[in-house]
């Protein structure tokens, strides 16, 4: 059992020394690993501390071996969620998860396989309805991107499968997921930024998650009657594998600069922001996105 907060007191949190640009020069192949970025991600492995705010209940969440997903992964363990990892590659990063997941003395189901595929998505609500014992929080994360100058680069075959990881998946999951939850139960997907300012060389990618803020806002009004929330959460930069291994190096060297606190976000820094709307407390709060980003409004 997750123990309460033993103090009042927030944690130290090294909010304005976390890396700037110029970023280190580097590249990755797809879809990028954790242990290769200079400098590596905080996923909160040493600064998060939960309060129990989700003691007992069972979580799926996709794109959890890396990036936001991990973090988000580490929150909801420690503050009492079992949890059921999607990922796509068998890699260090979804072990590594899996075993904070397990440090913090939940259970943990691993799921491998790719969410575009529909049978896939079903099994694996299967799996993690089998292997915790329900589902109560399903967190639609999993993301593809690539980087294009000219949508004369952009193959049919590339805009087609952005759309199926982005945004079928979800359509996927959910509709596998509400069969099993109850009134209580919630979803949240993450969208981003470039829904409401799309960066034009991520042109699929920012189309898809236009259509995910849309989707959030229809189906928190279609599920509403059944009593499970939708929301969204929309980041700006954030430091993950999936920046060095789809952008060119300049970009990763540049990235976060924009924003007004001048840094990519960490994924550690939107963990709270994924607890706090499964909260079963913030049981009034559903159709709404939520931007993480570093101070950089968002309309």
């Amino acid at each position: 059992m997750t123990a309460p907060c033993a103090s009042p007191e927030p944690p130290e949190i090294p909010v304005n020394s976390y890396p700037a640009p110029p970023m280190p020069t580097q590249k990755q192949p797809m879809p990028g690993y954790t242990e290769r970025m200079s400098p590596r991600p905080d996923h909160g492995e040493d600064s998060y501390e939960g309060c129990g705010r989700l003691e007992g209940l069972k979580a799926l969440i996709t794109g959890a071996d890396s990036g936001i997903g991990r973090a988000v992964a580490i929150a909801f363990a420690r503050e009492g969620a079992d949890v059921c990892i999607g990922y796509l590659e068998e890699d260090d990063d979804a072990r590594e998860t899996a075993r904070l997941v397990e440090a913090a003395g939940r259970k943990v189901v691993m799921g491998r396989g790719d969410v575009s595929d529909p049978v896939f998505c079903r099994d694996l609500v299967a799996r993690t309805v089998e292997g915790l014992g329900g589902l109560d929080i399903l967190v639609n994360n999993a993301a593809h991107q690539a980087s294009f100058d000219s949508i004369a680069d952009i193959s049919d075959r590339e805009w087609a499968h952005t759309f199926a990881v982005n945004v079928h998946s979800m359509f996927y999951l959910t509709k596998a997921a509400v069969l099993h939850m109850k009134p209580g139960g919630c979803i949240i997907n993450t969208a981003s930024i470039n829904s409401d300012m799309p960066n034009p060389t991520l042109l699929a990618y920012a189309t898809t998650k236009g259509a995910i803020h849309t989707l959030t806002g229809g189906l928190a009004q279609l599920l509403a009657e059944q009593g499970i929330r939708v929301n969204a959460v929309a980041p700006g930069p954030i430091w993950t594998p999936l920046i060095p291994s789809t952008m060119p190096e300049e970009a990763v060297r540049d990235f976060g600069s924009s924003v007004p606190m001048g840094r990519p976000g960490q994924p550690a820094e939107l963990a709270t922001t994924y607890v706090m709307l499964a909260d079963p407390r913030s049981s009034y709060v559903s159709g709404t996105t939520i931007a993480v980003t570093g101070g950089k409004p968002f309309l």
